[in-house]
């Protein structure tokens, strides 16, 4: 019997060698959890054209949207861990969703293998170029003296944008009024048209409008100044503390994956990140490449999942 196990054991683990040397023996699907067109799908979709030519064989993007993206998690959850399934997420699913929605299909905290996290890009507090609102301080001094009466955009329910909203308030003591849109398209659309006064966007998102004098930017929720907007103060600058924001896209997988698939995957990905003609790249549209181990994303994790959790209970937020 003793025999036996040991043999058992050592085949097991050639075999799990051998599908680490072979992988991708065939196409690995690359799942993203929301619509075309956005921050996570341009994320998914240059890891994909890189990694093909870095390991071979073919990686596809896979859209499947919905529900803030918990639904495509859930899909991830229940494949095979064998490397051919590989979620490329944005925060939402990961870190704000689970406090929000009842009866998901996953638990992000047991049920994933983290790879690590891509790219961050920090919000920035947009107005239109017509807004009378000059300065945070113009924005703080109209709250105070109009509470709830400030409307701000975002891309949803427990999105980034939302949830950098309602912190904004929390921590500076005022209030707004929050209007979910469908997306960031139609919330960009609004504002362009002051049909909304302001929006926590993702900076890679606004830096297009903002370069062509269609948005001002007033805060950005970063640790230090960014360089694609040098001029624009940092919250904690403006004494706004506490409100250090970014959204992130990371790579993870379902619980489970070999150990050696996973460290090929993820070499292969932070040599993609740092490639000399992606990531000069990346950071002109406002991203900063990441890039950390499996160990520091799953902590990552943890830590945005319980200060999320936090924020949202404190705000009562929820999916209606």
């Amino acid at each position: 019997m003793k025999k036996l196990l040991t043999a058992l054991l050592l085949g097991a683990a050639a075999t799990t060698a051998a599908l680490a040397q072979t992988w991708p023996a065939k196409p690995v699907t690359l799942l993203v959890p929301f619509p075309p067109g956005g921050s996570t799908d341009a994320i998914a979709r240059l890891l994909g054209n890189k990694l093909q030519e870095t390991l071979g064989g073919s990686f596809v993007v896979d859209n499947r949207g919905g529900a803030g993206g918990t639904i495509g998690t859930g899909m991830v959850k229940r494949a095979a861990p064998d490397g051919y399934t590989v979620l490329v997420s944005s925060l939402g699913p990961l870190v704000i969703g689970p406090h929000l929605l009842k009866n998901l299909q996953y638990d992000p905290t047991k049920d994933l293998d983290y790879i690590t996290v891509a790219v961050q890009a920090p919000n920035v507090l947009v107005v239109p170029a017509a807004s009378p609102h000059k300065s945070m301080a113009d924005v703080l001094a109209y709250e105070k003296a109009n509470p709830g009466k400030m409307s701000f955009g975002s891309s949803g329910n427990g999105s980034s944008d939302h949830i950098t909203a309602e912190l904004f308030w929390l921590q500076t003591g005022t209030s707004g009024l929050h209007i979910p849109y469908k997306g960031g398209g139609p919330v960009m659309t609004d504002l362009l048209g002051n049909q909304v006064d302001a929006s926590f966007m993702n900076i890679n998102t606004a830096l297009p409008q903002i370069k062509a004098g269609k948005l001002r930017a007033l805060s950005i929720t970063s640790a230090q100044r960014s360089p694609v907007q040098p001029d624009v103060p940092t919250m904690d600058e403006l004494g706004i503390k506490g409100l250090q924001v970014y959204s992130w896209q990371g790579v993870a997988a379902p619980k489970g994956l070999p150990a050696d698939i996973k460290a090929k995957l993820h070499a292969a990905i932070v040599k993609t990140l740092n490639a000399p003609d992606v990531k000069p790249k990346l950071l002109e549209q406002g991203f900063e490449v990441v890039a950390n181990t499996p160990e520091q994303f799953t902590a990552f994790q943890a830590s945005e999942f319980a200060r999320w959790k936090k924020v949202i209970e404190e705000r009562k937020i929820t999916a209606d």
